[in-house]
């Protein structure tokens, strides 16, 4: 293991490489080490540390509390962290989320006057090994703060050499020539900055059915050059998606099931089709969210909604 994940007097970030992101300043983990108090056997644990900033330029705190895709890019990155420090698959390898999913408590993201701490309990299961080569896995997680586990959340991903990843994608380009159509109006996504937005504005009689608008210069959804559109851009349409068909401007997302079943191209519009259901006794509403590109469906997420608590 590398002696980062031992360093407790001193809090730094983990290596960008290791999260699979450029800018040092989107790295969220900040060290792991292995959890004795996981059995030995097909199971391998951690505890991951994590902190989310007082203000991030695209998520940032609202209303008092952080933004809940910080929990989702947190759990991201704690899989590729583990694949490349613990089970040693090379830089270069690319990474091919298949699920993730997660429930959590909305006390977890009540915003303090210090950047928020969190642990990340993880157990590692099926692994998928090929002449002693990581393919792939799935993890488990419980998100601990002050002591107190308020979420879960699970993700399992398969690892591609680089020669195989050429062979199977080609050469496709990192950028698009379509030019992003106008965003809806960023309240209606959950943001204050159009560029946040990846809706477009929906064509008359469209209903719950939005284009997804692709900016590959945008320094955070495309914080390194990719060939296709990235799992999380597409999450966070589906929270945008599932914030502007529900009106819950002010909403805490605190469930997410998701499936990826293919790659969103640049070369072509995808689509993002929300269908809210019925609100529950407590005001949190489920929606069911789509993306298609050429008929083809490219991911599924159910979305849990829940007003923010008042003080």
């Amino acid at each position: 293991m590398s002696y980062l994940g031992h360093m407790s007097g001193l809090t730094t970030t983990v290596p960008r490489e290791y999260v699979h992101r450029a800018a040092v300043s989107e790295v969220l983990l900040t060290g792991w080490e292995a959890d004795s108090s996981v059995g030995s056997g097909e199971q391998d644990g951690f505890v991951v540390r994590a902190q989310w900033p007082r203000s991030h330029s695209l998520f940032a705190p609202e209303g008092g509390y952080q933004d809940p895709m910080l929990l989702i890019e947190s759990v991201r990155q704690v899989g590729s962290l583990l694949a490349h420090a613990e089970f040693g698959v090379p830089f270069g390898h690319q990474f091919l989320m298949s699920d993730m999913s997660l429930t959590a408590a909305p006390d977890l993201f009540v915003a303090d006057a210090a950047p928020t701490e969190i642990e990340v309990r993880t157990v590692c299961s099926d692994l998928v090994l090929r002449r002693g080569s990581l393919q792939g896995m799935r993890y488990d997680v419980t998100v601990m703060r002050d002591g107190r586990a308020l979420a879960t959340a699970g993700a399992a991903f398969r690892c591609m050499h680089p020669d195989v990843y050429r062979r199977v994608r080609g050469e496709r380009p990192t950028t698009t020539v379509h030019v992003a159509p106008p965003a809806i109006e960023p309240s209606r996504a959950g943001h204050t900055d159009p560029r946040h937005v990846v809706l477009a504005n929906p064509l008359p009689g469209a209903g719950n059915r939005w284009e997804l608008r692709v900016d590959t210069a945008h320094p955070t959804y495309f914080d390194h050059p990719v060939d296709h559109v990235p799992g999380m851009v597409l999450l966070e349409a589906a929270r945008q998606a599932a914030v502007a068909s529900t009106g819950l401007s002010d909403a805490l997302l605190l469930g997410l099931e998701s499936d990826f079943t293919r790659y969103a191209e640049f070369d072509a519009p995808c689509w993002i089709e929300a269908h809210p259901e019925a609100p529950g006794a407590a005001g949190e509403v489920r929606v069911r969210v789509r993306g298609v590109q050429q008929d083809e469906s490219v991911f599924t997420t159910h979305l849990t909604l829940a007003p923010r608590p008042r003080s």
